[in-house]
């Protein structure tokens, strides 16, 4: 930067814009590809930001970008800065990364799509808001009717088909709900079950794709799991709403929830041994996103002791448990406490592909893609967002996996095939 350039306090502009918008950190983090502890450096100051992670940002937070490249600090005082590309080598590719963050980004902050957005638009659980309020009046099924649709969204889910989920959940919540309330006895539990699990896939969904239906289908999974008297389907719904409750930046109420729901499991049986397990993985996450190392750690050599005890065993409805799934929530803690260094042996150990379902391989790519990402390494970064899309197609076109590629894409060092690559997932606008 020039003698005579201007300075900015990024930090201060940015914490500014968040708090006027009523954002979290975790939320503009979801926006711009960052975890939330990043954006908690970024506004302290203590980490740096290129041009086009700040264009990024200024869009999220509806800023004018000159504030960010122009604005002198009031004390005159050297602080973090950002040295501008001039309009003459920058303005095309200005303009088409402020166009694809928008996209990917309003979708985080407001909870839908833009109207009218082009490819980048995916998502699968738009309709689900109108689905949830407005259920219709259909026709019961037998409950073993009801079963094996349950397990046909479940399938949807873990192969990451979620045009289809999404196409399926407005109906199946209407006849798990109408065929919940014919029955009575023990086809009444079993079809509670069944609408409790109903509710996990629509949380599951729009957690997936920040929309904010999560919030009323997780609230109903847990209300109808509990009525069913099961533990198995109150963990699972305990955890997607902990998992709402953390995306608004609860997470220390959301980790005394996943801690009371745990500590009701009796540890000796073995399905719900397995479900107090994912519930401290979930549990362990939550309280790394709200910077508790000491107890993101600790639950996770407690799990990690549990999953060895167990073997591999069917967990929650949508996780299961293992010593590889262990490793995956690890990076995962390990990229949101803002030490993903930490986190490089454990990939290293990693045996993706003996995960069971092509959902899990495909998350457990994306923290890899996330921990080379926060360590500068984009050949990396890119390699591991392939074997996303390669394991899931539809998973690469989620909000913050378009972040993430969008920002792989206007890094100074460009990595061969990540334009091809932001076209085909909607990172790029067409």
């Amino acid at each position: 930067m020039g003698a005579g350039a201007a300075r900015v306090d990024i930090g201060s502009i940015l914490r500014g814009a968040r708090c006027a918008a009523r954002l979290t950190q975790a939320q503009v983090g979801q926006a711009c590809g960052y975890s939330a502890s990043a954006v908690s450096r970024i506004e302290s100051g203590r980490m740096r930001l290129d041009y086009s992670a700040l264009a990024r940002f200024a869009a999220v937070l509806n800023l004018p970008l000159d504030r960010l490249t122009a604005t002198p600090v009031p004390d005159g005082s050297a602080v973090d800065t950002v040295e501008r590309p001039s309009d003459e080598e920058d303005a095309v590719r200005r303009r088409e990364l402020l166009t694809g963050v928008l996209a990917a980004g309003t979708t985080v902050v407001a909870g839908v799509a833009p109207a009218g957005a082009a490819s980048g638009s995916f998502d699968p659980a738009a309709g689900l808001e109108d689905a949830l309020f407005r259920i219709p009046s259909v026709a019961p099924v037998p409950v073993g009717r009801l079963v094996q649709r349950v397990a046909a969204a479940r399938a949807d889910f873990c192969a990451a088909r979620y045009s289809s989920l999404g196409r399926a959940l407005p109906g199946l919540l209407a006849v798990a709900s109408a065929t919940r309330d014919v029955s009575s006895g023990r086809a009444r539990e079993q079809a509670g079950v069944g609408l409790a699990r109903v509710y996990v896939l629509a949380a599951e969904l729009a957690l997936k794709q920040h929309n904010d239906a999560a919030w009323v289908a997780a609230d109903r999974a847990l209300t109808t799991a509990r009525a069913s008297g099961h533990p198995v389907p109150i963990g699972e719904a305990s955890r997607v709403l902990a998992i709402t409750m953390r995306r608004s930046g609860r997470s220390p109420a959301a980790v005394r929830l996943l801690g009371q729901e745990a500590a009701d499991l009796d540890v000796g049986r073995s399905a719900t041994g397995a479900v107090r397990t994912t519930l401290m993985l979930t549990a362990a996450y939550t309280a790394a996103t709200g910077r508790d190392r000491a107890t993101a750690l600790g639950l996770l050599d407690e799990a990690q002791e549990e999953a060895e005890r167990r073997q591999a065993v069917p967990g929650l409805f949508t996780v299961d448990v293992s010593r590889t799934q262990v490793d995956v929530y690890r990076i995962g803690v390990l990229n949101a406490l803002g030490t993903p260094d930490e986190g490089v042996k454990v990939a290293a150990r990693l045996d993706i592909d003996r995960m069971p379902t092509a959902e899990r391989r495909a998350r457990a790519w994306t923290d890899t893609a996330r921990m080379w990402h926060a360590l500068g390494d984009q050949p990396q970064t890119f390699a591991a967002l392939r074997r996303v899309e390669r394991e899931a197609p539809q998973e690469v076109r989620r909000p913050a996996l378009r972040a993430l590629t969008a920002d792989l894409l206007y890094q100074p060092a460009r990595v061969p095939g990540v334009r091809e690559f932001a076209a085909r997932t909607g990172a790029l606008p067409g």
